[in-house]
């Protein structure tokens, strides 16, 4: 014979009455749990050294080796390698960012700049001043994998698009973007801005790049489809970073002669605020909610933490010696 358990009304309600004092606790304890912050990578080229911030807590939680002088720089897409320019060394560094020490090296050639990451995370580009090129490194194998040479002098940022398909480099001497296709590994057009281009943003779509330049204290727009001159922002004084909201509807662009960060509605191309931050603020990256803005501020020797909603500083982050940018993941 079959044993057969009904299921009572007393224990129905019994049930009713644990079931929700159990799971109590840990729908509590989850509530709790937050996600893992991303962190906030500021090269110290005045000290050689890389801060690393919690952007939770905005407080400062290691500092790494960098290399001689470290500038430009990009983090791996497992937060394995971090990849730093070394400028008066002619390399890229690789920081192993689990046992927090340095890695191999990568001969570039003179004076590398701006370093940025392709969006599959394959591909670590490095602008090289001296040779007027950009330098490739397979991120599989860490080794440099090929170049690509610029028309235009003295190159300072590569910056891909987000869909991966152009890489617009910052002729520093050359008042020019140059274009490069990088599925085709070249460069298929130049843009003429204004003196001394800079740093250097996209809207996530890829449609339109922002270019900050430092002489003509001006923001110019790019179509990226036409590589017309959709607009010519005026800016503050010495305006060189840029960073865009994931939203899309700002950008932000640091003038490092007003020690401000000036805010650009994309529907108006018309500048909405200015936020006061430390002295020569340089290069910016937003945390990937778009929720806070990080400015590395050169003479400060620290890091602005903006809140993007109210557009105002909330602290200042002290860093090592003269902070060159700061890249989020």
């Amino acid at each position: 014979m079959t044993a057969r358990f009904h299921r009572t009304p007393f224990l129905a309600a019994v049930a009713a009455l644990l079931v929700p004092l159990l799971a109590a606790p840990w729908a509590a304890a989850q509530s709790n749990i937050k996600p893992a912050a991303a962190l906030a990578y500021v090269p110290n080229e005045g000290s050689g050294t890389i801060s690393v911030i919690d952007t939770h807590t905005d407080q400062v939680i290691a500092e790494l080796p960098g290399g001689g002088k470290p500038r430009g720089l990009a983090v791996g897409v497992d937060r394995r390698w971090l990849y730093v320019s070394d400028q008066p060394n002619n390399r890229l560094q690789l920081v192993d960012l689990k046992a927090r020490k340095l890695g191999n090296t990568i001969a570039l050639g003179e004076s590398p700049e701006g370093v940025a990451i392709s969006p599959d995370g394959r591909w670590v580009v490095a602008a090289v001043e001296g040779k007027n090129e950009i330098a490739v490194t397979d991120t599989r194998s860490n080794a440099l994998a090929f170049s690509i040479k610029v028309q235009g002098k003295n190159p300072e940022h590569a910056v891909f698009s987000p869909n991966g398909k152009l890489l617009l480099v910052s002729a520093e001497e050359g008042e020019a973007v140059d274009v490069i296709d990088f599925g085709a590994r070249k460069q298929v057009a130049q843009v003429a801005v204004g003196a001394r281009p800079r740093g250097i943003g996209f809207l996530l779509d890829s449609s339109r790049a922002y270019v900050a330049t430092e002489n003509a204290n001006e923001v110019f727009v790019i179509d990226t489809a036409s590589f017309a001159i959709l607009a010519r922002i005026k800016a503050g004084l010495r305006a060189n970073g840029i960073a865009v909201h994931p939203g899309g509807r700002e950008v932000y662009v640091s003038n490092g002669g007003d020690a401000n960060v000036a805010v650009i509605d994309t529907a108006s191309n018309q500048v909405v605020a200015t936020i006061p931050v430390g002295q020569r603020p340089w290069n910016m990256a937003l945390t990937p909610d778009g929720k806070k803005l990080y400015v590395a501020n050169g003479r400060s020797n620290s890091v602005s933490v903006i809140d993007t909603a109210s557009r105002t500083r909330l602290r200042d982050v002290a860093v090592g010696k003269l902070p060159w940018g700061v890249v989020i993941k």
